[in-house]
């Protein structure tokens, strides 16, 4: 006899938001949960950014230099390095440079390169700043103005500084990325907040903060699943957001991808280690209800795409 499986029915559903001007990339719009395309519809599915740093990294893994080492000073050469070659969706510019406690470029070097960067990709660009909330507050606003038209996100918007982010977005018609640090009251609250100084809803994405695997996956896990149920099964508006994991600079800093073999032989091959620990966090952030996945190694990128693939067939 045939066996009818079970299924639930969810009232809400998480806003798709299309980023992007040349190319246009939708992310969220789904109303079940992740990968149960037997109960509801999930339009789009997680899609995945790639970081470009806008100054040359220090103190990365030998592995990422390696694949990455012959653009990494040149943030042009890599974000199309990451468009064409490495599949990327969408590219994550990382505005480290303009940190006061690091090179301190101003707001007009850090326009420069955005520009530069949003031009010679057809993919959608998030941009974010250093982490500085004063910093970022004057960056971000330049940045905003510069890219008006081409439908970028700017962020994080976080507490100290969400007044001047969102109004920066609001005004030159960016998409904004609201970070909190892994809490569903506190995701939520800011998502309030931004709404009440008249950003719409509908520009808002969700950066609850990701914790790596061995370094707080596990809370991370259990709050962008609080997120998702919220939305979906109480209706929850200021949920419905689609959610951000920024997991490659969480993962690539934890000592387990960094050692060399030599270091640590018990470990096995580092190569293989740091792939396989970004590998495994993407997969649990997107298994809890990530939308955007932010990565760095091009090898992790394509078995999380390979994963998705497999998933929804």
């Amino acid at each position: 006899m045939a066996i009818q499986a079970p299924t639930e029915a969810y009232t809400g559903k998480i806003r798709e938001l299309v980023l992007g001007s040349d190319t246009q990339v939708a992310v969220g719009g789904e109303n079940t949960l992740p990968f149960y395309g037997f109960e509801g519809n999930i339009p789009n599915g997680p899609k995945i950014a790639m970081e470009v740093f806008d100054t040359e990294p220090v103190g990365w893994a030998d592995e990422l230099q390696a694949v990455i080492g012959d653009v990494w000073g040149d943030p042009v050469a890599w974000a199309k390095k990451c468009e064409s070659e490495f599949g990327a969706d969408m590219i994550c510019l990382q505005l480290a440079g303009t940190d006061p406690n690091g090179a301190n470029r101003s707001p007009e070097e850090a326009v420069a390169t955005v520009k530069a960067v949003v031009d010679a990709v057809k993919i959608p660009v998030i941009i974010y700043g250093s982490g500085n909330a004063d910093k970022d507050s004057e960056v971000l606003k330049a940045v905003a103005e510069a890219t008006q038209g081409k439908n970028v996100v700017i962020g994080p918007a976080v507490e100290d500084n969400y007044k001047s982010v969102a109004a920066a977005a609001m005004g030159f018609n960016a998409k904004v990325a609201g970070e909190t640090p892994i809490d569903v009251n506190m995701a939520k609250q800011l998502n309030i907040l931004m709404s009440n100084l008249g950003v719409p809803v509908e520009s808002i994405l969700v950066d609850p903060s990701t914790g790596a695997l061995g370094y707080g996956l596990e809370y991370c896990f259990s709050v962008n699943e609080r997120i998702k149920l919220a939305a979906l099964t109480q209706n929850d508006n200021m949920l419905q957001s689609p959610t951000i994991s920024n997991l490659g600079k969480e993962v690539w800093k934890a000592k387990e991808a960094k050692i060399t073999q030599e270091e640590a032989p018990q470990w096995g091959d580092q190569k293989k280690r740091g792939i396989i620990w970004e590998t495994l966090t993407a997969i649990s952030v997107m298994m809890a209800g990530a939308d955007l996945l932010i990565m760095r190694h091009p090898e992790s990128v394509k078995l999380i795409k390979q994963t998705i693939a497999e998933l929804t067939t």
